[in-house]
């Protein structure tokens, strides 16, 4: 497993991170319904002796440049060891609107150097972090919208080679599963997952954190 005992683990992100977390900071019964604690609930099922810290501190809503204005106080002074980031999705979504919201859309460009105005003062100080795609549940990759969360899931992923993150492709995740199980059975929106969808989030991060498997 690469989490280290001890770790405090920060996930933050737009509303698939938020869930319903609680205010100001989510932790303990207050992750949220989502793959956060999920993840929390892993951690304390297979390696309960690691005594790993969750924290959450999603906003449904918001974009990179959203994200990024509350970093400090959402992140740094949180003083994270592990800190594991999903957004993206609302950034494709604003871009791609019709009709256009120039006051929210969030160019591929502007994208990029969000994240990476984000991470690169941080990263020296973190033992790890994970850089998740965002995704969208529909199986037509020409889709106009799922073609641009595409775009922007590459982004990611290249900032995750580049930062020596670890990254995770929620969106193939998401695809191996939509193969053979209707999307609509994993989200009512596309967007935001059901108890199914959030699980495979989790999967997908336990997978590319090297969680060792149950007794």
């Amino acid at each position: 497993m690469l989490v280290e005992a001890g770790s405090r683990i920060l996930f933050t992100g737009d509303s698939i991170t938020d869930a319903g977390r609680a205010r100001p900071v989510g932790e303990g019964a207050g992750l949220g319904d989502g793959y956060v604690a999920l993840m929390d609930a892993l951690f304390t099922a297979v390696c309960p002796e690691r005594r790993l810290h969750v924290l959450n501190t999603g906003i449904g809503g918001n974009t990179s440049r959203d994200l990024l204005a509350r970093w400090q106080s959402d992140v740094v002074d949180l003083g994270p060891d592990w800190l594991c980031v999903m957004i993206g999705v609302n950034d494709a979504f604003y871009q791609q609107a019709e009709p256009p919201q120039p006051e929210r859309s969030v160019d591929e460009a502007e994208f990029e150097a969000n994240l990476r105005r984000a991470i690169e003062p941080v990263r020296p100080a973190l033992r790890g972090l994970v850089l998740m795609t965002p995704f969208y549940l529909e199986r037509d990759r020409k889709d106009r919208l799922r073609a641009a969360v595409d775009r922007y899931g590459e982004i990611v992923l290249r900032l995750a080679r580049e930062f020596d993150a670890v990254g995770v492709d929620t969106q193939a995740a998401f695809d191996a599963v939509m193969a053979v199980t209707p999307e609509v059975r994993l989200a009512d929106d596309k967007v935001h997952p059901n108890r199914r969808g959030q699980m495979i989030i989790a999967r997908a991060i336990a997978g590319a954190l090297r969680l060792p498997p149950g007794s």
